[in-house]
């Protein structure tokens, strides 16, 4: 007869393959695009090794990591608009608040956004956009796409950017001098965040950032909860 200790390694362990194995095949029926969304996923590949990695690395050496964490800064004070805007459609008002909070101290004591105030005070950072708030209301991922440029995605991601794009305040920057050398900025900036995490890709890199992207999406749909329950007459 098993030990207590024993039986519980066990059934954790079944759960835990059991879980993987769900997780694989729904990966996989998520997936109905493949073929395409290789095709798309070689061409943004073949531009990043070709533009935008070289051009972030290049970023990276010439700027000073003090000027690189107050590029970054900004971005972010410029998301929790987004992310302000998502909670309240979300009816998370305590989120909004907080968001509405990092936006007015990192923009007044942080000059602009530049320097991040709100952490330190312990203002929490959330991260919601309109992909998450359709999620949270129960419309349903899609199929994975893989889009030209903006790279992985889902349907309802997708479809998600579309009102993101227009709560964006740099949207409403009506000098295209101004706007568009701040969206270039902001995709380096961005790419320069991914530099170190990429090391840790391996085997099948498309198979890896489909199913790391997924995973990510339904952890911040469901604000890190997961709907795993244990029978205490298991233990």
């Amino acid at each position: 007869m098993l030990s207590k200790s024993l039986k519980k390694i066990v059934i954790t362990a079944g759960i835990a393959l059991s879980l993987s194995a769900t997780m694989v095949q729904a990966q996989h029926e998520n997936d109905p695009w493949e073929g395409f969304n290789r095709a798309v996923f070689n061409f943004n590949e073949g531009l990043d090794r070709a533009v935008l990695k070289p051009v972030t690395q290049g970023y990276r050496y010439v700027t000073p990591q003090i000027a690189q964490t107050g590029v970054n800064n900004f971005f972010e004070n410029l998301k929790d608009v987004r992310t302000m805007i998502n909670n309240l459609l979300q009816g998370k008002v305590h989120n909004a608040l907080e968001d509405f909070s990092r936006i007015t101290f990192n923009t007044t004591f942080g000059l602009g956004g530049l320097i991040d105030v709100a952490t330190p005070m312990g203002i929490a950072k959330n991260n919601e956009d309109f992909g998450q708030t359709l999620g949270y209301w129960g419309v349903s991922s899609g199929p994975y796409v893989v889009l030209p440029l903006f790279g992985p995605s889902t349907v309802r991601d997708t479809v998600g950017m579309v009102p993101d794009w227009y709560i964006d305040p740099l949207y409403y920057v009506d000098d295209s001098s101004t706007r568009v050398p701040l969206r270039v900025l902001r995709v380096i900036d961005t790419r320069s965040q991914l530099l170190d995490a990429e090391r840790i890709i391996s085997g099948d890199r498309y198979i890896f950032i489909r199913d790391a992207y997924l995973q990510r999406r339904e952890f911040l749909v469901n604000d890190g909860e997961m709907n795993v329950t244990f029978d205490e007459s298991d233990f």
